[in-house]
């Protein structure tokens, strides 16, 4: 499974080193990584951010069930959204491991985030909860263009080293067995989307091709 932050912080720009909105770049990646994963591998896509209602931490929306051959219809999915609303993205690695069928079936999670949480969950009290009740799920993070201003938020984790560019939901990763993945360009988006998301054989072998652990 997927998962896409497409909240509001998605479309920030001109400050903090920001020159386009985050949602640009990323659409990019996952429209030079998703063809080649996806032939392999089911993929499935949650979403949060947008949405109708006022209540904008109730915004998590599962738009796609692991399908095979599905980089098309993900790509569309997330051609579509407006960023906008805030962040719940502890609610949505749930919603996506629920999706998968933990805790009795393996799966993997792939959140692909700016950093914070601003819906009041807490990463890793989630972390912890997956890690003892579905022991054969993964998650990997993949942070992209985590600015230390925005993740902090009072009452939820937080990452106390604030000169250091680390999603706040790095502990979903750790407790789970995945990887942290700190992104800044397109490149770099596309080869953690093909590390985490993609199948470990194949990512393995390219990047050997590429010279690069």
């Amino acid at each position: 499974m997927l998962v896409f932050d497409a909240s509001g912080s998605m479309a920030e720009m001109g400050y903090n080193g920001l020159d386009r909105p985050r949602i640009t770049d990323a659409r990019l990646a996952l429209r030079r990584a998703l063809p080649r994963i996806t032939p392999i591998r089911r993929v499935g896509l949650v979403t949060y951010g947008p949405g109708g209602s006022e209540d904008t931490c109730s915004h998590v929306a599962l738009r796609l069930v692991p399908s095979p051959d599905a980089a098309e219809r993900i790509l569309s999915e997330i051609d579509r959204l407006e960023p906008d609303g805030s962040t719940a993205l502890t609610r949505a690695v749930s919603a996506a491991a629920n999706a998968l069928g933990a805790p009795s079936r393996p799966g993997i999670v792939v959140l692909v985030t700016d950093g914070k949480e601003t819906c009041g969950g807490s990463p890793c009290a989630l972390a912890a909860q997956l890690a003892a009740e579905a022991p054969k799920l993964t998650v990997h993070v993949i942070g992209f263009r985590v600015r230390p201003d925005f993740f902090a938020w009072e009452g939820g984790d937080s990452n106390p080293d604030f000169d250091a560019p680390i999603s706040a939901a790095q502990c979903l990763a750790k407790e789970t067995g995945g990887l942290y993945v700190s992104t800044e360009t397109v490149d770099d988006l596309v080869k953690a989307l093909n590390r985490t998301l993609g199948c470990p054989v194949v990512s393995s072998l390219d990047a050997a091709h590429v010279g690069r652990p």
